[in-house]
């Protein structure tokens, strides 16, 4: 080894033995926190489940009261799940619009999918908006019904839809069939959708390819939507007027509430230096602290056509805007102020210590509880 190359490998165990203590920290950290969320799962879920046992009778009675109760325990389990980004520093920034206006309507979101982590984000952004996270409904990967918290979105009434073309209509079927049965019957009222059907990473190439063909604007930041689950959506819920003509709600009159889905919120995700932040990461909190950006657009449904070519032409339209939004966003750190403003203002985003104590403390005494009734039966019974 020549005195160069001595130099360079003193040089990188100098930078080694530095960021020992520190990586050794981040394990620790790792470990930690993914033993918690074991524990956190290990008591939320199997006491969300017998809650929803012991209430079954009420469904009977009052249906709607039933759901309410569910919702508000779904709504803290997400908070709980929020809560493991929120102590990593994960945070979120929000721009645009205030979709708290609209919280008591009817909405659905269209959002760019660039990560799991993605979830997590909407999961911790919208708990502060009144009960839209309890009365919400998802559209997700058939493959989420498969994790631990799969029977809870099944009891809430979560969609898992399966991708591809050969499950495409049969899929779509099933979606408004779904809807039909579990929507208002569940006092549902946001639904989130991820038009591009799967996470940029695996669909750019794929999509950059259909717009080449089709003589379509050539994206970077997002993927063409796919508008077949956004036009179930649209003609299953959107209440008709005698004319036929959808009857939506006006941005300027936001006290106008017309019975049926009424908003659209055009919802963006920016994480800085595009770089998202997946599942592992929430959970695990290896990656130094980072704020993520949502961005807001709401656009009246009466101004959505619902015809499949036009429908497709709106959404495209959309998603081209938002190629912007984070072109704008990577390029200078923030979004692009709306028209007619010089500057963009954005809203941090807080969870309460007090809020996310109290949930988690109610969490584990009701494990406790539950563990101590099922001891309790058993010793009585052998």
């Amino acid at each position: 080894m020549n005195h160069r190359d001595r130099t360079d490998f003193d040089v990188r165990m100098a930078v080694t033995l530095e960021e020992a203590p520190w990586l050794g920290w981040i394990l620790v950290k790792a470990l930690v926190r993914f033993a918690f969320m074991v524990a956190n799962n290990l008591v939320a879920i199997p006491s969300y489940l017998c809650y929803i046992i012991v209430l079954l009778p009420l469904r009977l009675l009052d249906s709607k009261r039933y759901w309410y109760l569910e919702g508000m325990m779904y709504k803290w389990l997400l908070g709980m799940v929020a809560s493991w980004g929120w102590y990593a520093g994960y945070t979120v920034m929000e721009w645009g619009e205030d979709v708290k206006a609209i919280s008591e309507d009817e909405a659905v979101m269209l959002v760019n999918h660039q990560a799991t982590g993605d979830v997590c984000t909407l999961m911790m952004c919208l708990q502060d908006k009144g009960l839209v996270v309890a009365q919400m409904m998802w559209l997700m990967d058939h493959i989420f019904k498969y994790t631990n918290f799969g029977i809870v979105s099944l009891i809430h009434g979560d969609f898992f839809i399966r991708q591809g073309k050969s499950h495409r209509d049969q899929q779509l079927l099933l979606l408004k069939k779904h809807l039909e049965n579990n929507y208002r019957s569940r006092d549902r009222k946001w639904i989130v959708l991820f038009p591009e059907g799967g996470f940029l990473r695996k669909r750019r190439e794929i999509s950059q390819s259909f717009a080449k063909k089709n003589n379509l604007p050539f994206l970077t930041h997002v993927t063409l939507p796919r508008v077949g689950a956004t036009k179930i959506i649209l003609r299953a819920l959107v209440a008709r007027q005698e004319n036929g003509s959808p009857a939506g709600g006006d941005a300027k009159e936001l006290d106008n509430k017309s019975k049926g889905l009424q908003w659209i919120i055009d919802t963006t995700i920016a994480y800085p230096k595009a770089e998202p932040i997946d599942i592992q990461t929430w959970i695990l909190g290896y990656r130094k602290p980072a704020v993520t950006h949502v961005h807001y657009r709401i656009f009246p449904v009466k101004d959505v056509p619902l015809e499949t070519d036009d429908l497709s032409d709106w959404l495209y339209q959309r998603f081209i805007e938002k190629e912007d939004l984070l072109s704008h966003f990577y390029e200078t750190g923030a979004f692009p102020p709306p028209k007619g403003r010089k500057e963009a203002v954005s809203r941090e985003m807080t969870l309460s210590n007090m809020w996310i104590l109290l949930i988690q403390s109610f969490a584990f005494l009701s494990g406790y509880m539950w563990y101590s009734i099922f001891q309790y039966f058993y010793h009585c019974l052998f």
